[in-house]
């Protein structure tokens, strides 16, 4: 096949970009770096199957020749981002999911949309199921990511309602690993960069909120698995194994071999209190669920912040 990936030059992106041409795939790698960097593909630079195309999706996509798939991971997806460029965060998820399903018609090609489980906001049903429409407050400062997803998933199911267009949505929990940036705002990078920097670790209320935390093979594999499949109803891919923020301050602690204190600052407004995700439907649908333990792809994660940060 002949694949765009949006967002190319992400975390995320970098990672779904190595393993379509490792399937065989031609890959078109789109990013306007505002918050991804080329050092993530720096290792594809002379693959004869991978092009970097740098664009921004807001803007008209102009494409030549065929396509075979668009897998849309372009935004900024993290607090720190979304709250320093909040305009262009809403205008990616709008006018760029436009813009990609419309390639997508023009060319025929099945498109795959990176949603979030932020369209969940902060919510009242734990754990949350793909069933569950979410308690998003849509003029707090999340907001603008938070209604971008829910935007981009609208249009994507009228996309494929009203044109036939073969879609997949998928909704990413708590994902790290390597090649995540160190100061991107997400819990692990900013505990794992504050510890090895020997600084306090930042923990916001009392640390009693959870998290669920999905190393980032097990996510692609379950993306690879949904865009495969035939299920166009938005997918939950994550971990559902629930872990405090403290929790993962204290283990981030033992892994670095730290000794720095935890330190408490005031709770960001419409910070969720709870996020686990139900799989039940990729585990019965998609036959996936995650593998890698945390204390694990922690530990890989650490290794790879040791060689960017401490270097």
């Amino acid at each position: 096949m002949r694949v765009l990936i949006t967002g190319a030059a992400g975390f995320l992106g970098s990672h779904l970009s190595d393993r379509f041409l490792a399937e065989g795939h031609e890959v078109a790698g789109m990013d306007n770096l505002i918050t991804g960097s080329k050092a993530n593909l720096a290792h594809l630079e002379r693959h004869p199957r991978f092009q970097f195309i740098r664009h921004d999706v807001s803007k008209h996509i102009s494409w030549h020749g065929p396509l075979d798939a668009i897998l849309h991971f372009a935004s900024p997806a993290s607090p720190v981002d979304y709250l320093e460029v909040p305009i262009q965060t809403l205008k990616v998820g709008s006018l760029g999911t436009h813009n990609c399903l419309g390639l997508a018609r023009a060319t025929g090609a099945r498109f795959l949309l990176a949603s979030t489980s932020e369209v969940y906001g902060d919510p009242q049903i734990h754990p949350q199921p793909e069933s569950y429409w979410g308690h998003v407050n849509p003029v707090g400062p999340r907001g603008v990511y938070d209604e971008a997803k829910r935007f981009a998933e609208a249009i994507t199911m009228a996309y494929h309602r009203f044109h036939g267009l073969d879609t997949r949505i998928v909704r990413i929990f708590n994902t790290y690993g390597p090649r995540m940036r160190p100061r991107d705002g997400r819990v692990v990078s900013n505990f794992i960069v504050q510890a090895l920097q020997g600084q306090p670790l930042t923990i916001y209320g009392d640390g009693s909120q959870t998290r669920s935390f999905c190393y980032m093979t097990d996510l692609i594999e379950g993306i690879h698995r949904l865009f495969l499949s035939r299920r166009h109803d938005p997918t939950n891919v994550g971990n559902p194994v629930e872990f405090t923020v403290r929790q993962l301050a204290e283990l981030v602690k033992e892994l670095t071999g730290s000794t720095v204190p935890i330190v408490q600052e005031p709770l960001p407004v419409d910070d969720p209190k709870v996020r686990q995700p139900d799989i039940a439907i990729a585990r019965t649908e998609l036959g996936w669920e995650p593998s890698v333990p945390l204390r694990e792809g922690l530990s890989h994660t650490i290794e790879y912040f040791r060689r960017i940060v401490l270097n």
